[in-house]
């Protein structure tokens, strides 16, 4: 198994899963680089995957389906108008020989879901690298929750988030803890990696322990606290 990245939109990532000759994708913003990617590479299109509903992440989903009839659409509840199979928190789903374990993590949106498979976690806008997304639906708890859940998995798990945020996210975080000198190394790294315009991702779950202060946050307050900051840096 491998994944590649597509890049869509401003920052979006669209993720392509690839076994021999078949491929998933995960969040299609758009479609026209995902078509463009298959042809060029020979590979065909099996199933595609949604963490939540939001434009940035599904629309590209019909163009996909037209292009390869027959994709199957996994999705939580909120992206049934996909004609999704629908997926709840603790179902595990098989694609490609491999194993899919989906868990909740709400409060980007209500019903947004995380994806793992062995050593790979499909996050979408539930964590980024040095972040998390905006809580739109206000429901603090739930996002802090989803953290909670990302916390207790193994480090070596890789995070393919949905956006490229890490260089903002990272300046944030210098700005709360300036003396931290993980958070100013691993922002050197980063800006590194943009000024070549190479991606950030896929991070892992043991260095957003070290460099991700909402993930590293102790209590919903502090969380609530630190995420407020950050929509105003």
């Amino acid at each position: 198994m491998t994944i590649h990245p597509i890049k869509a939109l401003s920052d979006n990532y669209i993720w392509i899963i690839e076994k021999g000759t078949e491929s998933i994708v995960v969040d299609p913003g758009e479609a026209e680089g995902v078509l463009e990617y298959l042809k060029e590479n020979e590979r065909s299109l099996t199933a595609i995957l949604l963490t939540h509903k939001h434009d940035d992440h599904t629309a590209g989903v019909n163009k996909l389906i037209v292009s390869y009839p027959g994709t199957s659409v996994y999705g939580p509840e909120e992206t049934d108008n996909f004609n999704t199979k629908t997926l709840k928190d603790g179902d595990t789903f098989e694609l490609l020989g491999e194993t899919f374990e989906v868990f909740i993590t709400a409060g980007h949106t209500d019903g947004h879901i995380s994806l793992l498979t062995r050593q790979a976690l499909f996050c979408g806008d539930a964590l980024f690298s040095g972040g998390c997304g905006r809580v739109f639906t206000g429901d603090y708890q739930a996002q802090f929750a989803a953290l909670q859940k990302f916390k207790q998995l193994n480090d070596d798990v890789n995070v393919y988030a949905g956006h490229e945020y890490t260089e903002k996210n990272l300046k944030f975080a210098e700005s709360i803890e300036s003396d931290n000198q993980t958070i100013k190394e691993a922002l050197e790294g980063v800006k590194d990696l943009r000024k070549d315009g190479k991606p950030t991702l896929p991070s892992t779950i043991g260095k957003e322990k070290g460099i991700n202060l909402l993930l590293k946050a102790e209590t919903l307050n502090e969380f609530i606290e630190l995420r407020n900051a950050r929509d105003n840096f």
